[in-house]
């Protein structure tokens, strides 16, 4: 007997590699999924622009040097909800008054008119668009889902004619839908729990690192990551140390396939 009712998720038609320079930029999941890709020794940057959760802000910085360099791009749309001053998006109030703010909710043709261009811009790289499963309630939970609407019919429209070099995670349907209890919620009620965020990831790798022989790798990798994080109570032992020795020797092993993990 089935509990839930499960998001189905085939393999996307073109894969994550390891050697990938990937750029998280979105809403805070965007840092949840980039600190998973971390302990597998991914070359991941998230957000190093700060958390903008709406997609004309995000649509700010794909002018930048990170942009340039990413291969993957992983965009987390979080609210169609903006603020604006003199007319224009701002990307953070700065803790200015609110009333020198004009706040609205962006359109799907405003949203599909500022990122269609720079997917056409960049016909190289390759970008994965999600939905922050965070719910926006100081919005009101009526709000938060119309906002989200917006959000998924403007990927919608952006995936359309371009399978080849972009994809959707239905991360926003997985926490809501599949999980949908809250258990899988942080304290808040908001934010998804840890056990959440990496039953997220599972689902992730699963649609975009699906091959045998990338698992086998991202599997050492990631027993690297644990072996090296491991908590070492007695460090002046002959244990302890031939331990040490011995995550050493597997990192300069793996150093030569993957040389970033010296870095």
């Amino acid at each position: 007997m089935e509990f839930t009712t499960k998001v189905d998720i085939k393999n996307n038609p073109w894969q994550i590699r390891l050697e990938d320079h990937l750029l998280l930029l979105g809403s805070c999941f965007s840092d949840n999924m980039a600190d998973k890709m971390k302990e597998y020794y991914m070359q991941v940057e998230a957000n190093p622009f700060g958390t903008l959760y709406n997609p004309i802000s995000i649509a700010h910085h794909m002018d930048s040097q990170e942009v340039q360099q990413a291969d993957v791009l992983i965009i987390t749309f979080g609210t169609s909800w903006v603020y604006e001053l003199d007319g224009k998006v701002v990307d953070n109030c700065q803790k200015r008054p609110a009333n020198l703010f004009t706040r609205r909710r962006l359109t799907v043709d405003n949203i599909v008119s500022a990122w269609r261009p720079i997917l056409d811009k960049y016909k190289s790289k390759r970008f994965i668009f999600t939905v922050s499963p965070i719910r926006h309630i100081k919005d009101g939970l009526h709000e938060n889902q119309i906002s989200k609407g917006i959000l998924l019919q403007a990927v919608d429209e952006l995936l359309r004619g371009n399978a080849a070099r972009t994809a959707y995670f239905p991360s926003y349907e997985i926490l809501l839908d599949e999980l949908r209890d809250y258990r899988y919620y942080a304290e808040d009620m908001l934010h998804p729990s840890k056990t959440a965020v990496n039953y997220l990831w599972e689902r992730f790798r699963k649609m975009f690192i699906y091959s045998q022989s990338v698992a086998d790798k991202m599997h050492a990798l990631h027993q690297l990551w644990l072996d090296k994080n491991h908590v070492i109570l007695h460090p002046d032992t002959k244990e302890a140390k031939d331990f040490l020795d011995q995550v050493d020797r597997e990192q300069q092993l793996l150093a030569k396939q993957f040389p970033w993990i010296n870095g």
